[in-house]
């Protein structure tokens, strides 16, 4: 037999850096499309977004996403990454982003918007009465007013309890980045419906006066059925008369430190 020479070494084939040969591995490696998102933060496309989301508590849609220039394609990848994290069906959070002391108003915020992207909840009733510092209630459920033919495909979030009505301009305003019932809507649509105990409500109406967020004469000329002024009435009659403080704007959202818990009604007067 012959002696088997072996065989010499093929040169190593070096894989070239060229542009030609990235825009290659872009076509063929979706991959590398995918970490083009994450390597660079400071990508025009994370800036639109931020810019979005620091005005929601860190919170943005699926629709801001997309016209950031983030594809529904990658959404998924940056959940997964950590980047995102996904709150609830269309609506995530940057994972780098503050949590807000009350991320559950802005995400259901944000669920309520419309195919505009336009949010069509306003946060009411006892919810409300919360959040202008009214009461130290906090029902199970969220209230939140949604206009009359507000609709969705999927049933209501179980945490979330829909009331249907128009409001004007000067029945919303906004507390802590969310979009709230104005004072006198709320302690009108606490009263009429009835909800919340009469000594709650009718603690509710005194602190607002004592505030200066309401005047008694405008809970007293509110325009409602007989039956709704027969509630109110019963209610006024528990409250003092003679409050003469001058009238303002409830709080806005810097009207409070931030991460400064919400004061209470009994611990005010203590």
């Amino acid at each position: 037999m012959g002696t088997v020479r072996p065989r010499s070494p093929q040169p190593t084939r070096r894989h070239s850096t060229t542009a030609a040969s990235i825009d290659c591995d872009k076509w063929y490696n979706t991959s590398y499309t995918l970490r083009l998102y994450i390597v660079n933060r400071h990508t025009p496309s994370s800036q639109r977004l931020f810019e979005s989301a620091q005005h929601q508590g860190g919170f943005f849609t699926t629709r801001q996403a997309r016209e950031a220039g983030f594809g529904d394609n990658v959404h998924s990848y940056h959940v997964r990454s950590g980047n995102w994290i996904r709150e609830h069906r269309g609506v995530y959070r940057l994972a780098q982003f503050p949590l807000p002391a009350r991320p559950d108003l802005m995400i259901w915020q944000l669920w309520s918007r419309n195919r505009q992207d336009q949010a069509q909840g306003v946060f009411s009733h006892a919810t409300a009465l919360t959040l202008h510092e009214l009461s130290d209630a906090m029902p199970a459920k969220l209230d939140m007013t949604v206009p009359p033919g507000f609709q969705r495909m999927a049933a209501t979030p179980e945490g979330l309890r829909l009331h249907r009505a128009r409001l004007t301009a000067r029945d919303v305003e906004t507390i802590d980045g969310v979009r709230v019932t104005a004072a006198l809507r709320t302690l009108i649509d606490v009263i009429v419906e009835g909800a919340l105990a009469p000594e709650i409500q009718a603690q509710a109406v005194d602190e607002a006066l004592r505030r200066g967020l309401v005047r008694r004469r405008q809970i007293e000329d509110v325009k409602v059925s007989t039956r709704a002024r027969q509630r109110i009435n019963r209610i006024l009659k528990q409250v003092p008369d003679g409050h003469a403080t001058p009238i303002r704007h409830s709080r806005g959202a810097t009207d409070r430190p931030r991460n400064t818990p919400a004061r209470t009604v009994s611990s005010r007067r203590r």
